[in-house]
């Protein structure tokens, strides 16, 4: 008994660590970014839109960061109902850090000088999915405080699918980089665009999944 309890704790934290895992390159990208902000780095035609405009950078580097670290906690069924407080208390932090990442970044979408291959298609992208992520987060707080637990945890999930966005990125990137070399504008726009696609396609697949296995439990 002893044996099968620790091992479904330790498969409890399978789908967290997964997700920490997933999310360390974007982190380490704005820790480095967020250095040369710090420490006042030379401007160079690299990160002048970065350096220029830190206030929204630095929002959003912090405010992705303990997101999607955070949020991964969030999706540890054990330890999330053995301290309801706890996740009560993240639930708020949460909310305000995602509201914060997809508004700055929508901010720098539309407001900071972007280089020519992130404007048209992956700009638009950004703005679409930046969109659905702040209205998914509104919607799950509106869940949540009409007691629909069910239609929470779904906003929450999707929510968290796209900020997770950026980590699912940087692997599909660097797949493609490594087996046909640099993407093309459009080749890029797509696949950053497909990442928030294929993050979303999973969560929608597992809320459903969970309602599926719900109903199955409560039917006669």
């Amino acid at each position: 008994m002893l044996n099968l309890d620790g091992r479904r704790r330790r498969a409890g934290w399978l789908v967290p660590t997964g997700l920490i895992t997933l999310s360390v390159v974007p982190v380490l990208a704005g820790a480095v970014r967020m250095n040369e902000i710090v420490s006042g780095a030379a401007i160079t035609p690299a990160n002048a839109r970065f350096l220029t405009f830190p206030a929204p950078v630095t929002v959003h580097i912090v405010a992705v960061t303990l997101y999607t670290v955070l949020g991964a906690f969030q999706f540890a069924p054990r330890f999330r109902a053995r301290r309801p407080g706890w996740h009560r208390a993240a639930g708020r932090l949460l909310v305000v850090a995602g509201l914060a990442a997809a508004l700055s970044g929508l901010w720098m979408t539309l407001f900071s000088e972007v280089p020519p291959e992130d404007e048209g298609l992956l700009a638009g992208f950004r703005l679409v999915f930046g969109s659905a992520m702040a209205a998914a987060l509104v919607l799950g707080l509106r869940a949540v405080r009409r007691r629909d637990v069910r239609r929470h945890r779904a906003w929450m999930a999707r929510a968290y699918a796209i900020g997770l966005g950026a980590g699912t990125q940087a692997l599909t990137q660097g797949l493609w980089l490594a087996f046909a070399g640099p993407p093309g504008e459009v080749t890029r726009a797509l696949l950053l665009g497909g990442s928030w696609v294929l993050n979303l396609a999973v969560a929608e697949w597992i809320i459903r999944r969970r309602t599926g296995s719900r109903r199955a439990r409560v039917s006669p």
